[in-house]
């Protein structure tokens, strides 16, 4: 049976609904086969975990930077920012991936800015959403997303299995997000290999930072992992890189920076490498 809470009122169980009933619209609009089709004609996934996982290049903790306009717990963020520019920002400040709100109703994103992300950038994007079906895999995969988002919590067992591997299918890594031991074992039954830890209480919102230390043990081993949610500065980021977190998934404290490509520098504990010399004002970061 699933992990989701019963309560209906709760958080996670109207995002999911939202998420299959306009899912459900699209593919009506637009079958399963031919979103398919399309997927397959795109261009080749940017491998999201390998990104995470380093290759030497980069030292210290991988950051996944968020695009996220809204957020149900805070409202809205910043309704109007340029995507593009945005993710052109975290490149500047040493991002080693970059995650995308989809979700329209309570984070009010969408797909095109998935697709101005992939453009603007080399970077490998996860597509971030509530998604329970296989036809949201693969649309993320047209869309030019190299990962989606797959909450334990939303899910049965066998409904995990399916879509880490209709993920595999689509060519897309997955990260699986868990919130408490018995999910991380969950999560090590259906064999994630890349699996993120979200400080926030998807029922109450609520946010724990110490999350990630309680249930480090219980991840699957060899497995890439993800502290989400709730990390505001250096001091958050180096104890969840204590903990044992490869890398961090940041979204709310580096829209609202003035400076993003700074702000995630120094998170990172690194001085920014901002290329803006010689870079059109157009392209450049405006809070």
């Amino acid at each position: 049976m699933r992990l989701v809470p019963a309560n209906t009122s709760s958080f996670l169980t109207r995002a999911v609904g939202d998420a299959r009933r306009l899912a459900s619209e699209r593919a009506r609009a637009l079958p399963l086969d031919a979103v398919r089709v399309a997927a397959r004609a795109a261009a080749p996934p940017r491998g999201f975990r390998a990104a995470l996982a380093g290759t030497g290049e980069r030292a210290g903790i991988a950051v996944i930077a968020e695009v996220k306009r809204r957020s149900p717990s805070k409202g809205p963020i910043r309704p109007d920012l340029d995507a593009a520019q945005l993710a052109a920002a975290y490149r500047r400040g040493g991002a080693a991936a970059v995650s995308v709100l989809t979700e329209p109703v309570h984070f009010g994103g969408g797909p095109d800015d998935l697709r101005a992300v992939r453009v603007a950038v080399d970077l490998p994007v996860l597509r971030k959403d509530f998604v329970t079906m296989p036809y949201q895999v693969w649309e993320a995969r047209a869309w030019g997303a190299d990962a989606v988002l797959l909450i334990v919590a939303a899910l049965d067992p066998a409904e995990l299995r399916g879509l880490l591997a209709e993920a595999a299918a689509a060519g897309l890594d997955a990260l699986v997000e868990v919130h408490d031991a018995a999910e991380a074992a969950a999560a090590a039954e259906a064999g994630a290999d890349l699996v993120g830890v979200n400080a926030r209480d998807l029922k109450t919102l609520d946010v724990d930072l110490g999350r990630f230390a309680e249930i480090r043990a219980d991840l699957p081993a060899g497995a890439v992992v993800v502290a989400e949610s709730g990390i505001r500065d250096r001091a958050d980021v180096a104890a969840v890189e204590a903990a044992g977190a490869d890398a961090v998934l940041v979204g709310e404290s580096l829209v609202r920076a003035a400076d993003p490509a700074a702000a995630l520098a120094a998170l990172r504990g690194a001085s920014p490498s901002l290329a803006t010399a010689g870079e059109p004002r157009s392209r450049r970061w405006r809070p």
